[in-house]
């Protein structure tokens, strides 16, 4: 009996395990800045990490980055991949954002500040979980238009 037990037990640990490492967005992104296109004054995400295991059924995306003035900025947002607004802490550009996910290796997003509109994109992640790609368009908190696409790989 105490032999079917663990045999049990580790069965589902793995299985639980193999589930979490199936989520091609988990993990930590950095910015491959000599491969992306960065419209001037937008400022940049450095590092991006996805971790679904904090909250149950739900996504914290934690964001660092250097804002159009060049200072600092660490964001974060919580929330599911449902399309809904969440609030968002600490990004100078929205305090709300919304993900869909289009398919298990691609997500749209939305993000608004003050009920507004301030950017739209896709993010998709490669085929062999290596690298992602964040096509982003909008108007930054000056009122200027940009359109980046930003490469991450995985660390």
């Amino acid at each position: 009996m105490k032999t079917k037990t663990i045999a049990l037990s580790l069965g589902l640990i793995l299985a639980a395990g193999a589930l979490y490492a199936a989520d091609p967005f988990e993990g930590t992104w950095k910015l491959n800045e000599s491969k992306s296109k960065l419209t001037r004054g937008t400022g940049k995400n450095t590092k991006v990490v996805y971790d679904s295991r904090l909250i149950r059924d739900k996504v914290t995306v934690t964001v660092d980055g250097v804002d159009a003035d060049g200072k600092p900025f660490h964001s974060v947002w919580q929330g599911r991949f449902n399309g809904k607004d969440y609030e968002v802490s600490g990004d100078p550009n929205s305090d709300m954002r919304a993900y869909t996910k289009v398919n298990d290796q691609t997500l749209n997003m939305t993000a608004k500040k003050g009920g507004k509109v301030t950017a739209t994109g896709r993010i998709a992640v490669a085929a062999d979980g290596k690298s992602r790609v964040a096509t982003v368009s909008g108007t930054t908190a000056k009122g200027k238009r940009f359109s980046n696409t930003v490469v991450y790989d995985k660390e």
